[in-house]
């Protein structure tokens, strides 16, 4: 990429954005996908895979911060979690900013993504790579989940790319079976549904396979900038229903005994709680 160049996201057919480009520090084709890196003079460092931006510099803690916390705080004891993408390394690192987890598994399928991060995006997983509590697996997230034991995890967070392509099977009826089967009686799953606006099929279909194997399907939503389109929906699957009802007070000691409160800068107990009270255009498209 030349200086002052730009770069289109093409994640929609007739309607996108673009960034000008400083410099391109990286780019790989692995065997599942193509991946960038550059910087961008808006948002700093900017991973996309596939012509889809995933993360950025600027704004990456507010879908960070959203997919972890919600759940684990949520959960209020969780000591084993499962992370199946994310090879970026940030949700490993909000996942273990929490003081009562123990055990964090992390399964991406692309080890280009990992090393490429590593190398050149090091804040966004920090020390979380080296963290004893961590086991950084590369390898087939469903195969993981399919071999697991029954409730050998409290919290499941797939932090993947749309349901096309190489993370089309993460959405698939069978994996929400053996996610349930592998969660602890009051366990979690939650992942991306797209942004609802121009992606309503994708909350729609994906909350209908969860409804299947979970006792409580909704989602909850976090206003992510470079995720264009408005509301980005987090879907959630949960064998506890009021998990996702607690009032304020109680999320706030929740997060106050995990060691995150006041160390965040979008996800908050009030924030948390409003997540999940849904726009009308949105809550339509989940299953009555």
């Amino acid at each position: 990429m030349a200086l002052d160049s730009w770069v289109n996201e093409s994640l929609y057919s007739a309607w996108g954005q673009r960034f000008r480009v400083k410099r391109e520090i990286a780019r790989a084709k692995s065997p599942f996908q193509d991946i960038a890196i550059f910087e961008s003079e808006s948002h700093g460092q900017v991973l996309m895979l596939d012509g889809v931006v995933q993360i950025t510099e600027r704004d990456e803690f507010v879908y960070q911060e959203m997919l972890v916390h919600v759940p684990l705080v949520a959960h209020g004891r969780a000591e084993r979690v499962l992370i199946i993408g994310a090879g970026d390394g940030g949700v490993l690192r909000r996942v273990l900013e929490h003081s009562g987890v123990r055990r964090a598994v992390m399964v991406e399928i692309d080890a280009e993504v990992i090393r490429l991060s590593r190398q050149f995006m090091p804040g966004i997983g920090g020390a979380a790579w080296d963290d004893p509590r961590a086991e950084v697996i590369v390898g087939d997230g469903i195969a993981y989940v399919a071999d697991a034991r029954d409730g050998e995890f409290d919290v499941v967070i797939v932090d993947s790319t749309d349901p096309i392509g190489v993370g089309e099977v993460l959405f698939t009826d069978a994996f929400y079976g053996h996610a349930a089967r592998v969660l602890s009686p009051r366990g979690v799953i939650v992942n991306q549904c797209g942004v609802p606006f121009m992606q309503a099929e994708e909350l729609t279909e994906t909350s209908r396979r969860r409804a299947k194997s979970f006792a409580h399907v909704t989602a909850y939503v976090a206003a992510v900038p470079t995720y264009v389109g408005g509301f980005m929906t987090l879907g959630w699957a949960a064998k506890d229903v009021s998990l996702a009802r607690l009032p304020v007070a109680e999320i706030e000691r929740r997060a106050a005994a995990a060691g995150i409160l006041g160390r965040t800068r979008y996800w908050s107990p009030a924030v948390h709680a409003a997540a999940f009270q849904l726009p009308p255009y949105i809550a339509e498209l989940l299953p009555s």
